[in-house]
């Protein structure tokens, strides 16, 4: 039986948790500063891709590669930002391609139209906004704890100043961000992290593996097996075509 004492106690222990604490917490596992504030980042690795998250729709990229630029400061967690590419092929063969080149969007067939191009992102954006979430015009709301992949878990709600929400869940014992989740036009998104690797030069927590869920069908399944920070990327990489 629970005693009022022990309730309260339970009680101040949990919103003795300060949200933007979580947050710093998380951002230091990550990597600090660095982590904070990076210029690029290069991943490759493999992929498990499932269209409509039938196990009919399922294709394997034995390379899935990812380049980023990253902005020098976001206030919008879920728009196109900097710049991105992901390519991903089997055997040699382009499954699909998808870039922003700060202006632009792009795919295996060339430029996408604007509205086209911004419910893409929408649906793909969000994660680094916690690199920002302490900045002025944010809000940090203490979610109800959870679990994931067996961990005990903190959740905290960051508001930007666009107005747009963004849950992260940032494990209790090592800081580590274990999953994000976010409303778009295609339902509710949820990315979650584990087999994290750490990438010494200059000091970087990978997540090793990322599992993308849209209503809580799984879509893709990637496993990051390399990573490089702050190498310089070219910029005519993020406008496919140029290969060409």
């Amino acid at each position: 039986m629970t005693t009022p004492i022990l309730t309260a106690l339970c009680w101040i222990s949990l919103t003795a948790n300060d949200a933007g604490d979580i947050v710093r917490k998380a951002q230091e596992a990550a990597g600090g500063e660095v982590w904070r504030r990076p210029t690029t980042l290069y991943l490759e690795g493999s992929a498990e891709l499932y269209a409509d998250g039938t196990q009919a729709s399922r294709k394997t990229a034995d390379r899935y590669v990812m380049w980023r630029e990253f902005p020098t400061w976001n206030n919008t967690a879920h728009a196109a930002n900097g710049k991105v590419r992901i390519d991903a092929a089997e055997g040699g063969k382009t499954l699909f391609q998808i870039a922003f080149d700060g202006e632009k969007t792009y795919n295996q067939d060339g430029e996408v139209p604007g509205a086209q191009a911004s419910r893409e992102w929408s649906e793909n954006f969000g994660f680094g906004i916690i690199r920002f979430a302490l900045g002025e015009g944010f809000k940090q709301t203490l979610m109800a704890p959870d679990t994931i992949d067996g961990h005990a878990v903190h959740v905290v709600k960051i508001s930007d100043p666009s107005g747009g929400d963004t849950t992260f869940a940032i494990d209790q014992q090592n800081h580590q961000i274990r999953r994000v989740g976010f409303n778009t036009p295609r339902g509710w998104h949820e990315r979650i992290y584990s087999d994290f690797f750490w990438v010494q030069d200059p000091g970087w927590m990978q997540p090793g593996r990322v599992r993308l869920y849209y209503n809580g069908i799984k879509t893709n399944d990637i496993r990051w097996t390399r990573a490089l920070i702050n190498e310089p990327i070219e910029a005519s990489r993020f406008v496919i075509g140029n290969e060409r």
